[in-house]
């Protein structure tokens, strides 16, 4: 738990200085280009820790995470942060630790049961009003908006199946080959966006680069620890913390305005996440053989 809350922490920053950076940098940049030079930064981890390659089996499941982590996210959170402030962002993010535990359901072969499933309606309802409320005149989505839960899906995806692969090699071994392996595409994505770099302030600079060696990297290293250690969903519930923290955060760096209806929503939608961990549900190790009926363990016909 103490892995995780690290994690949180570093990343509750992470909408606030992409808002920063959005400001002069390209948003198709700052996406996978934080990803990029964490690839860079991956190169040089695992050559200096020798660490083997781990087998082509798991490509495609490390491709999975940096599809979410590496590319999705960063991606749909920079270019929703360009009109939309980072304040309003946190709000719709704080779905993010549901649709975690929603993909660990899937993957992990778990039956939740009705309160489970009510409790995700009433959190996911809840946000989806706010976004029709606040997106625009009209009371319909903005593309902001559209873009935010674009990339809570994914992040959702990425965090579930990089808990899995932490699992089986480790939680810095998982992030790094898969921002390794997605090089080839977010490297040059990254140089072809990059104009204008020479014309950054400090403050958008130190942003991008926190971006890219902390939330992209560095952050990950103890969250998917956490997440091999304590389960997905589980840990995936720490995040509960991000969306107040990123509140507070854009309140008292950026100045931007915290409205009492996004502190309303943000409280409401961690509410049916703890309620979301307090229903029942029938878990089942992945890989672990269904149990066997009692005739069978015991001999009797």
């Amino acid at each position: 738990m103490g892995l995780a809350a690290v994690a949180v922490v570093c990343f509750s920053l992470s909408l606030p200085a992409t808002r920063v950076a959005v400001g002069a940098l390209d948003p198709i940049f700052v996406g996978p280009g934080r990803c990029a030079a964490a690839g860079l930064l991956a190169i040089v981890y695992l050559v200096v820790t020798r660490t083997p390659w781990p087998g082509w089996r798991l490509v495609p499941r490390l491709v999975v995470v940096a599809a979410g982590v590496g590319i999705g996210f960063p991606l749909l959170s920079s270019m929703a942060l360009v009109d939309e402030s980072s304040a309003h962002g946190a709000v719709v993010i704080a779905c993010l630790p549901l649709a975690t535990a929603t993909f660990a359901v899937l993957r992990a072969k778990e039956r939740p049961h009705t309160e489970f499933w009510l409790a995700s309606a009433v959190g996911m309802t809840t946000v989806l009003v706010f976004v029709a409320v606040s997106g625009g005149l009209d009371g319909g989505f903005s593309l902001s908006d559209v873009y935010l839960l674009g990339a809570v899906v994914l992040g959702g995806w990425g965090y579930a199946e990089g808990g899995m692969l932490a699992g089986e090699i480790g939680g810095a071994q998982t992030i790094s080959w898969a921002v390794v392996l997605v090089l080839p595409v977010t490297l040059p994505v990254a140089i072809m966006t990059s104009d204008g770099l020479g014309e950054v302030s400090w403050a958008q600079g130190i942003s991008f680069v926190y971006l890219a060696t902390c939330t992209m990297y560095l952050g990950f290293f103890a969250w998917y620890a956490a997440m091999a250690r304590d389960g997905i969903a589980r840990v995936g519930q720490v995040q509960l913390m991000q969306p107040v923290l990123t509140l507070a955060w854009s309140a008292v760096l950026l100045h931007e305005r915290v409205t009492l209806l996004s502190v309303l929503v943000a409280v409401a939608v961690l509410a049916s996440v703890v309620w979301t961990q307090r229903a029942r549900v029938s878990r089942q190790a992945a890989g672990e053989p269904a149990a066997l009926p009692e005739a069978v363990r015991t001999g009797r016909e």
